[in-house]
């Protein structure tokens, strides 16, 4: 991973750290993150169900956030802000293990977006998103509606 790409990624962990701070104490990192592409993890440690496998509301939040990284990979954060719009998740199989998520948009897709947004004060994208365990069996998939949306513009007094 190059220093750039480590860096937004050390940067949106600390997004998660402070901004989001049950999804931090779930373990929720970024491990790879780049314009179009992100890799995220979450530990089976501290998150088992009564089951002994990963609680689903980890293998969920781990998939949400995805949109969000990409976003701050992708997109200007001080013009735009991102916004998750619907998260649906297939859970496929028990995950026994640590998991990792990834999802990744095309530069085409970004440009469009980039564009809209800039047009229209906002632009919406749908991920697709895998999760798999160690063995890198899948354990769950998921679809999220994300918008990029223009952050307000304040005036003098407001």
């Amino acid at each position: 991973m190059a220093t750039a790409d480590a860096d937004l990624a050390e940067f949106m962990n600390a997004v998660i750290e402070h901004g989001v701070p049950p999804m931090h104490a779930l373990g929720i990192r970024v491990v790879e993150l780049r314009p179009g592409y992100v890799l995220g993890a979450a530990p089976l440690a501290g998150n088992g169900n009564h089951l002994g496998t990963m609680y689903a509301g980890t293998l969920f939040g781990l998939a949400e956030m995805l949109g969000g990284a990409l976003f701050v990979a992708s997109f200007d954060v001080e013009r735009f802000h991102p916004t998750v719009k619907d998260v649906r998740i297939r859970y496929r199989r028990p995950a026994t293990t640590d998991v990792r998520a990834e999802a990744s948009l095309g530069a085409d897709t970004i440009a469009r977006l980039r564009r809209e947004a800039e047009d229209h004060g906002k632009a919406e994208f749908v991920l697709d998103a895998t999760i798999t365990d160690a063995a890198g069996e899948v354990v769950a998939g998921t679809t999220g509606t994300y918008q990029v949306r223009a952050n307000a513009v304040r005036t003098i007094g407001s």
